[in-house]
């Protein structure tokens, strides 16, 4: 929780894995514990950890900032009113950079809602599994977050092998690899051919940013399939491998 705290203070989007972790930490503690603990307890209780643990470095920076609080509309202001629109792979700047004035403060809202709306169906759904509910948050993060970068597709790609079990079951390998593989190789082209030598426009880049996430949502959703067919089987054996079809 103290890591979660500090990840929490130097960027907003961790907290939003409070929920999953919760869960992990309770089920391990159950697993080694003579007695099952008090949910609502051991919640509450990690809960007041992580707030005390990011009130205490907040505190800190007042300290080190001259007894000043203007750092928080500094640093997390500008991720949460989304002040900077500089092109990312992500996909609000140019969404935002077309939006009217007038609707920008409500479709924040609905961003940053559709952000973190993820958390509790996941959470409820896939109770049994909350180490796949992080993992597929974060990949969710790398997608849909202000300001991401590959550095949040990396951690998401790492965290994925903790599941190759299910990666027999998952039905779009090739594609997801070979859309990531495209975005890849031409994303600087066209970033380059915009910014540098200016025979583009923002569309060109913003493209290839939409097929980049392309990619990563066919991934997240992919494995959540996988780990649900996973999860089928294992609950009924006699249809492990066979076809499963929508009515």
């Amino acid at each position: 929780m103290l890591a979660l705290s500090s990840a929490s203070y130097l960027s907003l989007y961790p907290i939003l894995l409070f929920p999953p972790l919760v869960l992990l930490s309770y089920d391990r503690q159950a697993r080694h514990s003579k007695e099952t603990p008090n949910v609502a307890r051991f919640a509450v209780l990690d809960l007041g950890i992580v707030a005390g643990a990011v009130l205490g470095l907040l505190y800190l920076s007042y300290l080190l900032t001259s007894r000043s609080w203007e750092f928080i509309s500094s640093t997390y202001g500008v991720q949460l009113m989304l002040r900077d629109l500089t092109p990312n792979v992500g996909l609000w700047w140019y969404f935002f950079i077309e939006m009217f004035d007038s609707f920008r403060q409500f479709f924040l809202g609905v961003f940053w809602l559709h952000l973190s709306g993820y958390v509790g169906g996941m959470s409820i759904r896939l109770r049994t599994q909350p180490l796949f509910v992080i993992t597929s948050l974060l990949g969710l993060f790398a997608i849909f977050k202000p300001y991401p970068s590959i550095s949040d597709t990396s951690l998401f790609l790492s965290f994925l092998p903790l599941y190759r079990h299910i990666f027999p079951l998952m039905r779009y390998t090739f594609f997801t690899v070979s859309t990531l593989l495209y975005a890849t190789l031409l994303g600087p082209s066209f970033y380059y051919l915009w910014i540098y030598a200016g025979s583009g426009n923002a569309n060109f880049f913003y493209a290839i940013t939409l097929v980049w996430s392309l990619g990563l949502s066919v991934v997240v959703s992919d494995s959540l399939f996988a780990v649900l067919r996973d999860e089928w089987e294992v609950e009924r054996p006699e249809m492990k491998g066979k076809e499963v079809r929508q009515i």
